[in-house]
Parts: C-alpha cells; structure tokens; sequence
C-alpha cells in the first residue's frame, strides 16, 4: 500500500484520503495501485457500504504525478492508473467526495464517477489536458458535455479553464458548497451506510446503467488518444516547459 494514502474502515465506510501535502497530493502509480486495491476489495466485502474519497486540508489532488507519470509504461490492463479508473467506474456501492483546494486534472474528472461530492469555496477545478498536449481522460470527453453541454465544455476542455466551487455546483460537478465538505460528506456516507444496501446497489446500477457502456468505450479511445499524446513532441514541450517554470511554446506545431 502507498504510504501516500491513508485508508481508514470505520461505520461500514472505506475513506481513501489522498495525504502527500507536500507535493499537493500529486497521485503516483503506488497511489493509484493502493486506490485500485482498496476499491476492488471494498466492492466485494459486505462490511463495506460506502467509499468516501477526500485529500489533506486545503488541497484535494493536483492531479498525476508528473516524472512518476512518465516512468509508468503503457496505458494497458496492467497499468495502475488504468486499474483504478475501471475500479471506480464500475464500484457497485455509493462513492462520496470531499474537495477542498486544488482538483487538477484527474481531481475533477474522478468526480464525474462519484455519486455525491461536496466542495469549500476553497476548491479550484480544472481540466487541463490538452495545455499539456494530451487528451481528456476517465470518459470526460463524454460525460462533460453531458453534463455541461458542448459549449461549456468546449471551454473546460479545449481551453482548459480553471472554475470554482460555485460554478462547480451550478455545473453539477458537486453537491454543495460547505464550510467544512468532509464533515458533509462524512454525514451523507453515513446516510448512506444506514440505507438497505441491495436497494442502495440496485438504485445506483440503474442510475449508472445508460452511460456505462458508452463510458467504457468512450475511456478506451481515450486511452489510445492519452498515449499517443505521451508519445508526441506537444507533450514533451508542455512537460518541459513546466519543469523548466516556463510558459510552453507550441507555434512550430502544426
């Protein structure tokens, strides 16, 4: 298990806290494993009922880790990252978030797959794969216009552009706006813990039903479209570039 990740049972709730502060809780392969692990072991333990998935105070995730990224190989079965989106696209039981500060990259769209999610006025989205030269990802590119429509999308997506905890709610991103979002979402997994578990799994299969198969077809273009990306000199500018603290320079691209 990734000692970047604390994971706590308690009450019939698995909590997945993202805890690497000092590098804003930036996700690495062992994180991803220890995320997929625990998803997959939780989906079939019946003392389970609920995930709760939360960050430190005042940041969530900025999304992957970048040089950890880069060293993880294809984007197949095997991959980490890949086990965890499948294990959270398809966990049977209710999926909770608390955000708070940063939710870059993988920090937004994990919400789309969440079931509730709650947000201070801290919380900053954003989706900015293709400013670093790579495609959307965990079906985003399906489910954002779905949910925004394809003119708001157009500007989360193609221009990447960062939005707050209030735009996040009016977009349907999260829940609510709360002072404190892990208590809230600690109270409604506890709601949730209480309800009949075969009505709460069957209600939560129905609502996932129509889009899951287009998800899943939609995720795996994605992923062709992610690793193609990886391999292209657009990328390798925009990585560059940021850790060389650096604004990237895409005019000899065509």
């Amino acid at each position: 298990m990734s000692e970047h990740l604390v994971i706590e049972r308690d009450q019939r709730i698995l909590h997945l806290q993202f805890n690497r502060p000092e590098r804003k809780n930036a996700i690495t392969r062992a994180m991803y494993a220890a995320l997929a692990e625990s998803l997959n072991q939780a989906a079939g333990d019946p003392e389970i009922r609920v995930a709760l998935i939360s960050g430190t105070e005042g940041c969530f995730t900025s999304g992957n880790d970048l040089q950890d990224f880069l060293a993880g190989g294809e984007l197949d079965a095997d991959n980490p990252v890949v086990q965890f989106l499948q294990a959270l696209m398809t966990f049977p039981k209710p999926v909770v978030a608390a955000v708070s500060g940063a939710a870059v990259g993988i920090g937004t769209t994990l919400l789309l797959q969440c079931d509730l999610a709650y947000a201070d006025e801290s919380a900053k989205f954003q989706m900015p794969f293709v400013n670093l030269g790579l495609v959307p990802e965990f079906a985003s590119s399906l489910l954002v216009p779905r949910l925004v429509g394809q003119v708001r999308a157009a500007e989360l997506l193609l221009l990447g552009e960062r939005f707050g905890a209030e735009q996040a709610r009016e977009m349907g991103f999260i829940n609510a706006v709360e002072a404190n979002p892990l208590a809230r979402a600690r109270a409604q997994a506890l709601r949730l813990a209480e309800q009949p578990p075969a009505a709460i799994r069957a209600t939560k299969a129905l609502l996932r039903a129509p889009a899951m198969g287009e998800s899943q077809a939609v995720m795996q273009s994605e992923f062709k479209g992610f690793a193609e990306g990886l391999a292209g000199g657009e990328f390798k500018e925009a990585a560059t570039a940021f850790f060389e603290k650096r604004k990237p320079d895409f005019s000899s691209f065509s």
